[in-house]
């Protein structure tokens, strides 16, 4: 039962009870029912419009998405895309020259030689790549 319905039904209470509408006590039961059924029939007012306020928030929501897809033109394959390309690039490697102490960067391709030139100073580094393993399991326990 709404309030519009609850306030009616007081109303025929109020009728039943055969009050008299010209004593003080009348006047005010009947003041009372007056304010609640406009109470009632305002809120029903605001009921609607935030019903129809939600309906729009729920048009103008579905119209962002849709700008965003143009906007950004993503979609969810683009983002797993983007996953398996960092899963395919080479891993960077760095060690500091004893020549020069400037930090040298590399990667697999250059494990493999074993050696690498310093870009700065010429300096030739070599190294072992199965020591290199052997320090990667030490990190790893």
């Amino acid at each position: 039962m709404g309030i519009s319905e609850k306030v009616a039904y007081l109303k025929g209470l109020m009728e039943g009870m055969n009050l008299n509408a010209d004593s003080n006590e009348g006047k005010l039961f009947l003041a009372i029912a007056d304010v609640l059924d406009e109470i009632a029939l305002e809120i029903e007012d605001l009921t609607d419009e935030v019903m129809e306020l939600g309906d729009g928030l729920d048009v103008i929501s579905d119209d962002l998405g849709d700008v965003e897809d143009i906007v950004y033109d993503e979609d969810e394959d683009d983002y797993e895309d983007e996953e398996d390309d960092e899963d395919d690039e080479e891993e960077c490697y760095a060690t500091t020259c004893p020549e020069c102490e400037e930090e040298i960067f590399f990667d697999d391709s250059v494990l493999e030689d074993g050696k690498v030139e310093c870009p700065n100073c010429g300096a030739t580094l070599e190294f072992d790549p199965a020591d290199l393993a052997e320090d990667e399991e030490e990190k790893d326990d």
